[in-house]
């Protein structure tokens, strides 16, 4: 699932749109038959879903964050993108909550009929991307187009989905993207790039085209060329977000921090907090993993396969016959954090941790994957400073 290659960096390439060029991005982007999606203000969050036009996208609302907390709140400045991750990724549409697989159906005379369930074609239009969420989705690419086990629904919706990421000027107090390497400025994978810009000169955004397409659809837009004024403003602003993060991972190789860490006194102290209700494999934007769900009418003769999310917390997720191997809430939050930080680099060549935050302010009770993460490397730096004054 490779971008395309950039275009040369000309005045297609990269310009300066207002809020005029908004409105004419989404409209064009609809009239070329894309499901638009992007962030926009409903139930008291900042969500995401279809937008009809740019006039739904959430101008001048930020967000309040924290462990366990979430709010939104009134902007001053009219400022469209300046929040941090919300409560949904692009997970939600590229690799939907439940998908039907297959319909049975059983004739009077007893014969049966199986129909297996094709997803419409859909082509999406995500606009409003963190750059976060973009590593996101190219975590996700490797594991469900990248291996021996290709996923289908994932690779069709997958499939000429056109990428707009918006770089982040407003880091949350959860945010640790600067920890991963995944933010705040848009690394490549992208077909549009934006860089909002509010200040004295007014309100607009540095755009620069990642691929052929999005090169061609910024020449569709309303445009001027970008200035040295707002590319500046533009790149001090990102700078700047890079020095506001509000959490941090510790200083060390988190691969074998966790590799070293299976037997810590921390697991313990996390567990007696932790209530396994698996909300941060539910919001996190790489956690993949499925279950199958049978259901029937109550005649009998109509059964469904379903594919849904299931989550590492789930007792019955690692059932044997013998029982759950991971009974304990201990081993649980254990095997999910050692994974996202530590055995995804053996499995897929990465982290499967983007610093996007969602799974410290969902949780219940506000555990924080930088505080655990600091905790096991201070225990382990504790560990090594007893064996060395034993040694002396």
């Amino acid at each position: 699932m490779a971008a395309a290659p950039a275009p040369p960096d000309t005045e297609e390439a990269r310009c300066v749109l207002d809020r005029e060029g908004i409105d004419a991005l989404v409209r064009e982007l609809r009239d070329d038959g894309r499901t638009v999606v992007g962030p926009t203000v409903r139930d008291s969050a900042i969500v995401l879903d279809e937008l009809a036009g740019a006039g739904e996208l959430p101008w001048g609302w930020g967000v309040e964050l924290e462990a366990g907390h979430y709010r939104i709140v009134r902007r001053t400045d009219g400022a469209g993108f300046a929040h941090s991750a919300g409560p949904q990724s692009w997970k939600n549409f590229l690799h939907p909550e439940r998908v039907r697989q297959w319909t049975a159906d059983r004739a009077p005379d007893g014969a049966m009929t199986v129909r297996e369930e094709r997803p419409s074609p859909v082509s999406f239009a995500f606009l409003g991307v963190r750059p976060c969420d973009l590593s996101a989705v190219r975590i996700q690419d490797r594991v469900m187009t990248g291996g021996r086990h290709r996923d289908d629904t994932y690779r069709e919706r997958r499939t000429g989905a056109f990428l707009i990421v918006v770089e982040c000027i407003e880091p949350g107090a959860t945010c640790f993207c600067v920890s991963m390497d995944t933010g705040p400025a848009a690394h490549p994978g992208y077909d549009l790039a934006l860089t909002e810009v509010v200040d004295a000169a007014g309100h607009r955004f540095l755009a620069r085209a990642g691929t052929p397409e999005g090169a061609e659809l910024l020449r569709r837009l309303p445009h001027r060329p970008a200035d040295e004024a707002t590319s500046s403003a533009a790149r001090r602003s990102v700078e700047d977000a890079a020095g506001r993060m509000g959490r941090t991972m510790p200083p060390a190789s988190l691969r074998e921090l966790m590799a070293g860490s299976l037997d810590a006194a921390r697991w313990d102290d996390v567990a007696a907090r932790c209530l396994t209700c698996g909300n941060c494999t539910m919001a996190c934007p790489t956690c993949f993993c499925t279950t199958s769900e049978d259901v029937t009418d109550l005649t009998g003769d109509h059964a469904e396969r379903w594919r849904r999310w299931e989550s590492c917390y789930d007792l019955d997720f690692s059932h044997l016959p013998g029982g759950s191997v991971r009974a304990s809430p201990r081993s649980r939050y254990r095997q999910w954090l050692t994974h996202k930080l530590g055995t995804w680099w053996d499995q897929f060549g990465s982290s499967g941790c983007v610093g996007c935050g969602r799974c410290i302010v969902w949780c219940p009770v506000g555990i924080d994957i930088t505080e655990e993460a600091h905790a096991l490397y201070q225990e382990g730096r504790q560990g090594q400073d007893g064996r060395a004054d034993g040694a002396r």
